[in-house]
């Protein structure tokens, strides 16, 4: 999935999708961990919720629904 990033104020944005959100287990105004490695950044819920099974095939159904189409195109 590729995301554009947005300007807000004198800082630079990465919006990230409900859905994505709910699968990492990230609520609203969660905290996560940024690292840098290679070139490449990696984003990590620091406090996640727990995601049951059936919760997490949901959401990862309405993800591919959603963006399918662009994932192959990736894949």
């Amino acid at each position: 999935m590729i995301k554009q990033l947005r300007k807000v104020g004198n800082s630079t944005a990465l919006l990230l999708d409900k859905p994505i959100l709910e699968l990492l287990g990230i609520k609203d105004r969660g905290h996560v961990q940024l690292t840098v490695t290679n070139g490449s950044l990696l984003v990590t819920p620091v406090n996640p919720e727990p995601v049951s099974d059936q919760e997490f095939q949901s959401t990862l159904d309405r993800v591919i629904e959603d963006w399918g189409h662009v994932l192959k195109r990736l894949a």
